[in-house]
């Protein structure tokens, strides 16, 4: 891997976290106010209850992403991002509420632009000689 893709993987990779366990703790404390809280979340036709429970998976695939080996919870997590996201872009173009989609758009192309300048040591299948010599 080369220095300049560890330097995108990780920027793409901080900047995708900060934003998830921020939106993450809006969720999990129930603010009203700001990027997936009450207001929002409600907005879109969604129960408040839901908030712990996006809240709680984005803090889980946060963990797995940032932490050494485990790659099939790596992919779990990203898939997890991509279905988050995507669905958060979905759910504000069906509302009506276009300009919204800007934060998710960016956490989904963030999440897209880490899974796929991620080091080798992340990857679910690392190289084919590896698992031709297993």
């Amino acid at each position: 891997m080369t220095k300049r893709n560890k330097i995108i993987y990780w920027i793409a990779t901080l900047w995708l976290s900060l934003g998830m366990v921020s939106t993450g703790m809006v969720q999990l404390l129930k603010q009203k106010e700001g990027p997936g809280g009450i207001d929002s979340i409600t907005g879109l036709g969604y129960p408040v209850y839901l908030l712990t429970l996006l809240g709680i998976w984005k803090m889980l695939c946060v963990i797995a992403v940032l932490i050494p080996k485990y790659p099939l919870v790596k992919e779990w997590a990203y898939a997890g991002f991509f279905f988050l996201m995507s669905g958060a872009i979905y759910s504000h173009i069906i509302t009506g509420s276009v300009i919204e989609i800007f934060p998710s758009l960016l956490l989904l192309i963030l999440a897209i632009i880490s899974w796929y300048f991620r080091p080798t040591g992340r990857k679910l299948i690392q190289n084919k000689h590896q698992i031709v010599n297993s």
